[in-house]
């Protein structure tokens, strides 16, 4: 099996370490959808990954108002998808704090699974810190695999999903993740809650 590939030790130590309780798996909706369906599919999702509550729901508010009053421009577009994933995203990041030219994400990183089932104060602290610098080198990824990761691990869409989404072929998302996936491995350690299994 491929380091970091689909079910390796490293995409499952991913996987856990990035789970947010509100983590849904997402379908894939028609290629071009309609106004409504676009904002059924992202409504808040990416979003509040960047974003505080009220600062989520204004981004997504200032996007699809954006996006009703050029509805009909998107459609006529090359690709309907990513002329709307490029309002959205564009919208979200000039609100998001930045640190370094980057977007933060410490705030999602205190959502994550791990850290609430946590009761130990000692662990917890452990485990916020490795979090927090997972967190930190996701936000140094190149825009295009930090969306990824962001859909695809803190989301829950499929590669499908986000491929639809995004206006990527499926080999693309599948390609950024991966690479994504070997960097992330390469500068976070394994937890040092885990054990070693022989």
């Amino acid at each position: 099996m491929e380091p970091g590939g689909p079910g390796s030790p490293q995409e499952q130590r991913l996987d856990q370490r990035l789970h947010r309780p509100h983590h849904r798996d997402r379908h894939p909706h028609q290629p071009a959808p309609d106004h409504g369906a676009f904002r059924e599919l992202v409504e808040g999702d990416y979003a509040q990954v960047f974003l505080d509550d009220d600062q989520r729901d204004d981004a997504v508010d200032d996007t699809f108002n954006r996006l009703w009053l050029s509805w009909n421009e998107a459609l006529a577009s090359h690709d309907t998808r990513r002329c709307a994933w490029n309002v959205l995203r564009a919208t979200v990041m000039a609100r998001a704090p930045h640190r370094d030219g980057r977007p933060e994400l410490g705030g999602a990183a205190f959502d994550t699974v791990i850290l609430q089932n946590l009761t130990d104060p000692a662990a917890y602290a452990n485990e916020l810190t490795e979090t927090l610098e997972l967190f930190t080198a996701i936000s140094r990824l190149p825009h295009r695999q930090l969306d990824v990761i962001v859909l695809r691990r803190l989301c829950g869409f499929t590669h499908e999903a986000a491929s639809a989404l995004l206006g990527t072929s499926l080999a693309a998302i599948r390609s950024d993740e991966r690479h994504a996936t070997r960097f992330l491995d390469s500068v976070i350690p394994p937890s040092s809650t885990e054990g070693t299994t022989p």
